[in-house]
C-alpha cells in the first residue's frame, strides 16, 4: 500500500511539472516573439518596395484622436505604392501565426480608442497614398477614384473643379476615404443618401493575405460589402470609386430651438420622410448651456448678441434643429420661398429662428475654423471619450427620457447630437449593423477631457457617464447599437453583431484567417504558435 504522504508528494509533482511546463510555454513565445521583433528592420528592409519603413521616432502612430490609448508600433511602412502594402502584409501572413506581428492602417488618426494602432507591429501610414491621381468622371453617373488615404476636404475641392461633389459626408472633412468607408460615414445628409459606405461603386482592396483585389457588387461582392463598414478586418481599403452629384454653390444655414423633445423629434422625422425637404437635418441638446462658442461646432455662432441669446439653455434642456438647403445664385430669389413653406411645417419656437448664408465648402467645411480655433489654444489634442449610439425610433423617447437632462447634466464641453436617418438608404449587405426597425437615430456624445480635472469634465467622469449610459440602455432593453463601436471581449462583439456574426466570422476566415489586420478593434487576437 501507498503511503499516504507518497501521494501528496506525487500531486505536488505533478503540479510543479504542469506549472514549469506553462512556464517555459510562456518563456519560449516570449524568446520567439523577442526574435522575431529583434529582426523587424532586417527582415522588412529586404522587402523591394517603393516606400520606406522607420523603426524609430513613430510616436505618431501611437497617437489618435480619442488621446486615451497609446501603443508604439515596431515599425511604420510608408507606402508609395499599393503593391508596397501588399508585400508588406504578404511578408507578414508568410511569417506565419507565430511571429505575433499584426498590421494596422492609419489614415488622418482620428479613432478614438486605439483602433488604428499595432502594439508591437505594423502601421501603414495610409496618406503617404494621398499623392496619388485622383480621377473625376462625368456623365450621367459620375463618379470619382481616389485613394484611400486622401481626405475628403481634397476630394470635394478636387470634385469642385468639375461642378460636382459627393452625395454623403461625415461633419469633420479632414478624414481619410478608407478610414470613414471601414466604418459608415454619417452625417445630416444620410437620411436621403444613406452614410459614405452607400455610394461606392468600387473598391480596390488588400487582404489579410497580401492579395490585391478589385471588387464591387458585381465582383467579388462578398469581399465588397465585407469590408464596407467592416472596421478593416477584412482588408485595408487602398482604393475608392465614390458617386458623384452636382455642386451648388451656395447653402442657407438654419437653426430653430424646440423646449420638447417629442415635438423636436415628431418634425425630424416628418422631415427625413418628406419628399420636398432641406438637404441636411441634424439635431443637438443643449444641456445647461451657456453658450454655443467653446465646442467644435461654434462656427455657426449668431454675431447679433440677441439671437445668440437664444442659443442659451442656462440650465433647461432644449433641442436645436440644424437645417440646411443647398442653391444656386439663379434659384436665391426662390430659396426663401421654398425654405418659409417648410418652416411651416415645423413647431420650433417661433423667436429662435436663425438664417445665415454661407458657401458649400464653407458648410461642409465648418469644422476647420473651430479645429484651428481649439489648436491654438492647446484644446484640440485632448482626450475625446466620444460614445456614438444608433438608437430605434421605437426607443427614442424613453431613451431621452433617461438620458438628457438626466444622466446628462451638462454639454458645456462638447457637442450632443440626435437626428434620425432611414435604414432604407443602408444597404444590409455591408458589415455595418444597425437596429432592425425602418427608422433609427444616430445619437453622439462628443466631449474632450479637461487634464487633472476633478469636475464635470475629466477624463473618468465622462467614461463613468458613458458606462452610466449604456447601462442604462441594457437595462431598458433599448435594442441600441454602438457606431464606431469599443468592446474588450469577443462575447460583447458577437451580441453587437448578432446573428450575423457567423457571416463575420466566416469573411474573417476567408480574407484574414491570421487576424493580422486591425488588432486595435480587438475583434480577434491572432493565434501564436510556440515551436
Amino acid at each position: 500500500m501507498r503511503h499516504p504522504s507518497m501521494s501528496f508528494v506525487k500531486q505536488n509533482t505533478d503540479i510543479f511539472i504542469t506549472r514549469s511546463f506553462t512556464i517555459l510555454l510562456v518563456c519560449c513565445m516570449a524568446i520567439k516573439l523577442s526574435l522575431c521583433f529583434s529582426n523587424l528592420p532586417s527582415s522588412f528592409k529586404a522587402l523591394n518596395i517603393q516606400g520606406h519603413f522607420s523603426f524609430d521616432k513613430n510616436e505618431f502612430a501611437a497617437r489618435d484622436f480619442g488621446n486615451q490609448f497609446h501603443f508604439l508600433p515596431s515599425a511604420v511602412l510608408h507606402p508609395k505604392k499599393v503593391s508596397d502594402i501588399a508585400a508588406t502584409i504578404k511578408h507578414v501572413w508568410q511569417m506565419g501565426p507565430g511571429s505575433g506581428l499584426t498590421v494596422a492602417a492609419r489614415g488622418h488618426g482620428h479613432s478614438l480608442q486605439g483602433q488604428a494602432q499595432a502594439p508591437q507591429g505594423v502601421v501603414i501610414n495610409m496618406e503617404s497614398l494621398g499623392g496619388q491621381e485622383m480621377m473625376v468622371h462625368g456623365g450621367k453617373f459620375p463618379y470619382v477614384d481616389v485613394p484611400a488615404g486622401e481626405l475628403w476636404i481634397n476630394i470635394l475641392h478636387e470634385c469642385l473643379k468639375y461642378g460636382l461633389a459627393p452625395k454623403s459626408w461625415t461633419d469633420y472633412l479632414h478624414l481619410t476615404v478608407g478610414g470613414t468607408l471601414s466604418n459608415a460615414g454619417i452625417s445630416g445628409q444620410a437620411f436621403r443618401h444613406g452614410p459614405q459606405i452607400s455610394n461606392v461603386h468600387q473598391l480596390e482592396v488588400v487582404t489579410g493575405k497580401g492579395e490585391v483585389v478589385v471588387c464591387s457588387e458585381e465582383k467579388n461582392a462578398d469581399l465588397f460589402h465585407g469590408v464596407l463598414g467592416g472596421l478593416g478586418q477584412f482588408g485595408i481599403i487602398t482604393r475608392a470609386r465614390i458617386s458623384l452629384e452636382p455642386a451648388p454653390k451656395m447653402v442657407k444655414w438654419i437653426r430653430v430651438l424646440y423646449s420638447d423633445f417629442s415635438t423636436f423629434a415628431r418634425d425630424q422625422e416628418h422631415l427625413i420622410s418628406a419628399e420636398n425637404t432641406f438637404d441636411y437635418i441634424e439635431g443637438l441638446v443643449l444641456v445647461n448651456k451657456t453658450g454655443l462658442v467653446n465646442n467644435w461646432r461654434s462656427s455657426f455662432n449668431p454675431e447679433d448678441p440677441e439671437q445668440a441669446n437664444q442659443f442659451v439653455s442656462d440650465g433647461r434642456t432644449l433641442f436645436c434643429l440644424e437645417l440646411t438647403k443647398n442653391f444656386n445664385p439663379a434659384e436665391a430669389a426662390n430659396i426663401d420661398k421654398e425654405i418659409e413653406s417648410l418652416l411651416s411645417q415645423l413647431s420650433y419656437i417661433p423667436s429662435t429662428l436663425f438664417v445665415s448664408e454661407v458657401s458649400y465648402v464653407e458648410f461642409l467645411d465648418r469644422v476647420r475654423a473651430a479645429e484651428i480655433k481649439l489648436r491654438s489654444k492647446g484644446l484640440w489634442d485632448l482626450p475625446h471619450p466620444w460614445l456614438n449610439l444608433l438608437v430605434p425610433k421605437s426607443k427614442i423617447h424613453r431613451f431621452a427620457e433617461g438620458v438628457f437632462g438626466n444622466i446628462l447634466t451638462d454639454t458645456n464641453n462638447g457637442p450632443v447630437l440626435v437626428y434620425p436617418v432611414n435604414k432604407s438608404k443602408w444597404d444590409n449587405r455591408t458589415s455595418f449593423v444597425t437596429p432592425e426597425e425602418d427608422i433609427f437615430y444616430l445619437v453622439a456624445f462628443l466631449p474632450h477631457a479637461v487634464p487633472l480635472s476633478t469636475e464635470n469634465n475629466g477624463l473618468q467622469y465622462l467614461l463613468n457617464v458613458n458606462k452610466r449610459i449604456l447601462d442604462f440602455c441594457e437595462v431598458a432593453h433599448l435594442g441600441v447599437k454602438q457606431y464606431l463601436p469599443y468592446y474588450t471581449t469577443q462575447d460583447e462583439w458577437r451580441a453587437h453583431y448578432g446573428p450575423r456574426w457567423e457571416v463575420f466570422v466566416q469573411r474573417k476566415s476567408a480574407y484574414d484567417p491570421l487576424a493580422i489586420l486591425a488588432p486595435g478593434q480587438r475583434i480577434f487576437q491572432k493565434s501564436m504558435s510556440v515551436l
